[in-house]
């Protein structure tokens, strides 16, 4: 792995995807100046640039100003996408179905006795009694996630985006081990929070795999694509992209999957990045 200043940058990117918290964001969940004006100066130059998070779509008003173009963003780990000029409008949905996100759960309850489950739907979050609480989301049922999972309530009809798992004594990366061993067959698991939570979602579902749909769409392939990211979440994307960047506070396996690493989120990372592709597009024009 090189450093931000060591590797050299791709001359023609066509498109920059980026994780948002411990990435793009600082610590105190905001967009630097500089880092707003490496994005537009990206957009400028015709690369397109896709926010690729674990979000939902309703928490996506932290970078919903500084979208440019198209104005789409990839949420919940690659289960939807999302519009963000149209109050974040879901364009496409890769769900979880209720029957298998049941099953996880039972499977979860048995080998780690403690976990409590929340769900995300389309429409927002519910989450169990014991889970931590959504100060976000005021409106979210309380109940069992045998009941929030029933196909009539909540949210009667609304895909189930990823179910949440919590447990208050495990280690984040134990736990989220566990998980793979005993239900990985059925489900994708990855987590993007420094605590034992969990985020389950649909086979194959990943921000990897939902970014190269909307990358073959546009006709870009894996090798025009500059990606970055700090968290196991980020991983496949990392490892699918041409050219990929972890963070300076990364996790181990971000840092193992990228192909270069720039310095933290709070030193704004992404647009060090940003800014020497732009250098190098000019540079290589005055050359021609």
């Amino acid at each position: 792995m090189t450093s931000a200043t060591e590797q050299p940058v791709p001359a023609a990117p066509r498109l920059i995807a980026t994780d948002l918290d411990g990435t793009l964001l600082r610590d105190d969940k905001t967009v630097s100046d500089r880092t707003i004006a490496a994005l537009a100066a990206a957009e400028e130059a015709g690369i397109e640039v896709f926010f690729v998070t674990g979000r939902p779509a309703r928490w996506m008003d932290v970078v919903s100003d500084h979208v440019h173009g198209h104005g789409l963003a990839i949420c919940a780990n690659g289960a939807a996408v999302a519009d963000l000029h149209d109050g974040g409008r879901l364009l496409k949905v890769r769900g979880l179905e209720r029957p298998i996100a049941l099953d996880v759960v039972h499977t979860l309850r048995a080998a780690a006795p403690g976990t409590s489950f929340a769900v995300e739907l389309a429409t927002g979050i519910h989450y169990e009694p014991a889970y931590p609480p959504f100060h976000l989301d005021p409106g979210a049922t309380v109940a069992m996630a045998e009941k929030l999972l029933h196909e009539e309530t909540p949210g009667a009809g609304a895909p189930v985006l990823k179910v949440l798992a919590h447990h208050g004594d495990m280690a984040p990366d134990a736990f989220l081990a566990l998980a793979r061993t005993v239900a990985g067959d059925r489900a994708s698991f990855t987590r993007s929070s420094p605590t034992a939570l969990l985020e389950v979602s649909g086979p194959g579902v990943s921000k990897a795999s939902t970014l190269e749909l909307c990358c073959a769409e546009r006709g870009i392939s894996a090798a025009e694509v500059v990606a970055f990211g700090d968290m196991p979440n980020d991983v496949e994307m990392l490892s699918w992209a041409g050219t990929s960047y972890a963070m300076g506070n990364a996790h181990p396996a971000a840092l193992a999957a990228a192909s270069g690493r720039t310095v933290t989120n709070n030193e704004d990372g992404v647009a060090v990045v940003i800014e020497r592709i732009i250098a190098e597009r000019a540079r290589l024009r005055v050359e021609r």
